[in-house]
């Protein structure tokens, strides 16, 4: 028998691929499905299923292509939920045999109300792990507002109490020693205040989950888990759309976005669509030169779930300009988030931009050095702090302006277009996205802090906030 997580950083997401003899099923597959198969191959092995714990919410999961390609059946738990696709609905305590072992589904409503955990017995018919989706993470369990959004009459108390329930029938009278292997780690918003890590026993779990107490009570299970939680993204239902009706393949979408541009052709596609110009280089690169009205969001921070937060329209066309040879990167990684109309890119990058003699653009960008040299010389000029709402609570510069980059329409209205303001977040990745999106719309006075708080917190240049531990870090 073999138990692979395979974990994403970028949308804090773990998917599994398990295998016995001659046989494997993948239990939550990302979109690029390749790897999957890949593993398949050389175990020697046919994946006979596809096990979804839930319709997600902040990806689009791979289920439609990889049973496309593999033959495999897709399995969900209970649901009357009219998919666009063939799928196995299974029912409570049904067993699904994978060579010599097995899973049992376990209905588990409470995230959502298909919620299913899958919980594995070894060759020797012993219960040995339990995957158990959004329902319970290391530390946290899955937040109960997000099925509202696509079933009208749900809401989040009534999810919360469901789940409570399941948690404590289904889950806790488990054995101590089985191992919870969860769908997200820390840094997911399907959960207040995820561990860092990415599996535990369900002992463990027992003894340090603020959720599965065995004193505490519905009704304080229900206050606990709604306190703290922030509205979620708003890509979020629309994946759950996606992942109920079905999608274009992969295939089409990286075909789509693999038309290269020369620099004439992608201005003249910029000004010919409502094409978004998204820049994903490196912030620090992209604030030294960049195509005009472009945003920056870098593909190597948390790309996929701030495409999702700040882009609202998810059939939005995407014109790229990308670091040379990361071009199908970006795009499978705005497919992981439902974002499948890229259209094309910028051949040879900004530097064949530059080349072409075509104007670029700067965003100014200094060190903590000169960002305290220049409130000594003006005390007045203002601090915008572009971090979520609890990191600016948990601490912060003293006097500074909390205008969280999630909500940034809402947060542009603290700003003044005739004002300069010095713009940080936690380590300059988050800022450089909210003074590129301000300087998209004439915004032409911000600032960048490289480094961001924590640069600011470690010069000791500056006054700053105790700390305070927050409840959630949503």
């Amino acid at each position: 028998m073999k138990i692979e997580q395979i974990y994403t950083g970028c949308l804090a997401q773990g998917a599994y691929y398990i295998e016995s003899n001659g046989e494997a099923a993948i239990i939550d597959p990302l979109r690029e499905v390749m790897p999957y198969i890949e593993k398949a191959e050389k175990d020697g092995a046919k994946i006979k299923y596809i096990f979804e714990t839930h319709f997600h919410a902040d990806f689009v999961s791979g289920h439609v292509d990889l049973a496309s390609k593999t033959g495999a059946a897709i399995v969900f738990g209970p649901t009357s939920m009219q998919m666009g696709f063939d799928a196995t609905v299974a029912e409570d305590n049904q067993v699904f045999k994978i060579g010599n072992i097995s899973l049992k589904v376990l209905h588990t409503p409470g995230h959502t109300m298909e919620s299913s955990c899958y919980l594995l017995s070894d060759e020797n018919g012993k219960e040995v792990a339990i995957f158990t989706g959004d329902t319970l993470f290391i530390g946290d369990v899955g937040r109960p507002d997000l099925a509202q959004k696509v079933i009208a009459d749900l809401t989040q108390d009534k999810l919360a109490a469901h789940l409570y329930d399941s948690l404590r029938n289904k889950i806790m009278p488990l054995a101590d020693d089985i191992i919870v292997y969860p769908a997200h780690g820390a840094g997911s918003a399907c959960g207040k205040n995820l561990s860092k890590e990415t599996s535990d026993t369900l002992g463990n779990q027992k003894k340090t989950n603020y959720a599965l107490r065995a004193d505490m009570t519905k009704e304080e299970f229900i206050a606990e888990l709604l306190d703290g939680l922030m509205p979620p993204p708003s890509y979020f239902p629309k994946n759950v759309m996606m992942n109920i009706q079905g999608y274009d393949s992969i295939d089409t979408v990286l075909e789509r976005g693999a038309k290269a541009f020369s620099p004439a052709e992608f201005e003249a596609a910029a000004n010919e669509t409502d094409a978004l110009i998204l820049d994903t280089r490196a912030p620090e690169t992209f604030a030294k030169a960049f195509v005009p009205n472009s945003i920056n969001i870098g593909i190597d921070g948390g790309f996929a779930p701030w495409v999702g937060t700040l882009i609202p329209d998810i059939k939005q066309e995407i014109l790229l300009v990308t670091d040379p040879g990361r071009e199908e990167e970006v795009v499978t990684r705005l497919a992981r988030v439902g974002y499948d109309y890229a259209i094309g890119y910028l051949k040879g990058g900004i530097d064949a931009w530059v080349a072409d003699n075509r104007e670029t653009d700067t965003i100014e960008s200094i060190s903590v050095e000169e960002m305290s040299h220049r409130l000594a010389e003006n005390p007045a000029l203002p601090v915008l702090d572009v971090r979520k709402a609890s990191e600016h609570f948990s601490e912060h510069v003293i006097d500074s302006i909390n205008a969280p980059l999630d909500y940034v329409n809402d947060s542009m209205s603290m700003v003044d277009k005739n004002k300069t303001y010095l713009v940080h977040c936690a380590g300059g990745y988050r800022s450089m996205i909210f003074a590129s999106i301000l300087k998209a719309r004439g915004f032409n006075n911000l600032i960048n802090i490289q480094g961001g708080f924590g640069a600011i917190k470690a010069s000791g240049k500056l006054n700053v906030s105790a700390y305070q531990c927050p409840s959630t870090m949503l």
